[in-house]
């Protein structure tokens, strides 16, 4: 139709697409990675990094659109990834074992909050699973997706969507106004990186790093079960206090009460 942009779906469309002025040749050097594909608009980002996975992509090879008109987080939702909003990205990695697998999106959350200090009005914070908030509102989120060889973990997509500007009509947050989303990928890309490489549980340091991010911390919740939210254990179970009892969940979502459970922004 006349006047619409292309749909970029694959690498090999996107050789003249450029980020913010930059094309994937210097984003690479400015990143200190092998390969950044650069896509004007792509269903997900997490989905073109998979394909690159089939064909052998070395780790830290980078996947970065302008918009998403399909971008996911976890359980199936959508994410609104509109145009030049925010920072819609996904990491190819490839860790020698799966040890780490069940704590890695806590962890990447826990590596990208200090990253985004820096462009946040204050403070970022962490909720249980994989979300980030700035004054109560959601900011961004995280979303790991594995593929395997037989009994072998082969590669990671670890998608983060961060929303620079927040989207209208929904309750979240953006960063800064007038930051630059290429300063963005300057501070969030050793930080994810960092934490894909990271083996093992969560340590002793790391719980005390999430406890003083921790924006349900100590707040009722009705799900994934009623109670006072208690933190996170060592393997990134949620900790729920129901009463006499503990309970741990390593799946769900948490919702506090009186939380309207909506989208704010890719991952």
């Amino acid at each position: 139709m006349s006047g619409t942009r292309p749909r970029v779906d694959s690498p090999s469309a996107a050789s003249t697409s450029s980020y913010d002025g930059r094309s994937g040749e210097e984003l690479a050097a400015i990143l200190s990675l092998p390969r950044v594909v650069v896509l004007e608009e792509v269903a997900s980002t997490l989905d073109v990094a998979h394909g690159l996975g089939e064909r052998g992509a070395p780790a830290g090879t980078l996947v970065v659109a302008d918009a998403q008109t399909a971008g996911r987080g976890r359980m199936r939702r959508s994410w609104r990834s509109e145009r030049g909003a925010g920072v819609w990205l996904t990491m190819l990695e490839r860790p020698a074992g799966d040890d780490a697998l069940g704590v890695l999106a806590l962890r990447l959350a826990l590596g990208l909050a200090p990253a985004l200090d820096a462009f946040s009005t204050s403070p970022v914070q962490l909720k249980w699973p994989n979300d980030l908030y700035v004054d109560g509102k959601k900011l961004a989120g995280v979303l790991v997706e594995a593929r395997w060889r037989g009994p072998r973990l082969d590669w990671l997509a670890v998608g983060a969507g961060i929303n620079v500007r927040a989207p209208d009509g929904l309750p979240a947050a953006g960063l800064v106004p007038g930051t630059s989303r290429i300063h963005v990928l300057r501070a969030i890309v050793p930080a994810l990186r960092g934490a894909a490489a990271a083996p093992g549980l969560l340590g002793r340091d790391e719980l005390a790093r999430f406890a003083a991010r921790d924006f349900a911390l100590g707040q009722r919740c009705v799900a994934p079960s009623p109670g006072v939210v208690a933190g996170v254990d060592v393997d990134g179970a949620l900790l729920v206090d129901e009463g006499a009892r503990r309970a741990r969940h390593h799946a769900g979502s948490l919702i506090l009460e009186g939380e309207i459970n909506s989208s704010g922004g890719s991952a």
